[in-house]
């Protein structure tokens, strides 16, 4: 079994000088590999997404591996942000906040990262989310700030929405 890691735009990977000698070798058909691989990174538009190739050496057969962004990515994307930060000029006016996000989309995200959390159960992923939004400047949850939304979420007050779709 060989293994090709890389890292690629969601739905719009293409072949270049370093992964395409490698499936080469290994006798693989280059843009049936990179179709699959846009196919199951789509839903990542505009994200860098890792992948593994997983190749069978006797049977050529392979298998794509999808990971997730990082969190701070997700939650950009959510928001339609290029960047998480309130710039000084808006620091001066007195702009604290420069996105608010919902509590629905912040358990969106904890779905999709729900493998690489390492919370014992649902809430404490969804919490982790939240940590990582407090790390990011200037986003508010349900106008809220991350610090308060932690404080809800042991007190159970977004239960419903963290448990809505499970």
């Amino acid at each position: 079994m060989t293994e090709i890691r890389l890292l690629v735009e969601g739905g719009k990977a293409k072949p270049d000088a370093s992964s395409a000698p490698k499936l080469s070798a290994l006798k693989l058909d280059v843009n049936a590999v990179f179709k699959e691989i846009n196919e199951k990174t789509k839903e990542f538009a505009g994200m860098q997404v890792p992948v593994i190739i997983e190749v069978d050496d006797e049977t050529k057969e392979f298998k794509i591996k999808v990971g997730t962004p990082p969190v701070s990515s997700l939650v950009k994307k959510e928001l339609g942000l290029e960047k998480a930060k309130i710039s000084e000029e808006d620091q001066k006016k007195g702009i604290t906040t420069i996105a608010d996000i919902k509590m629905e989309q912040v358990v969106k995200i904890a779905r999709m990262k729900e493998a690489d959390l390492k919370g014992k159960d649902f809430k404490a992923k969804v919490k982790q989310v939240v940590g990582t939004i407090q790390s990011m400047q200037g986003i508010s949850i349900e106008g809220k700030s991350p610090k308060e939304v932690i404080k809800e979420i042991d007190e159970g007050k977004w239960d419903e929405v963290i448990y809505k779709a499970s």
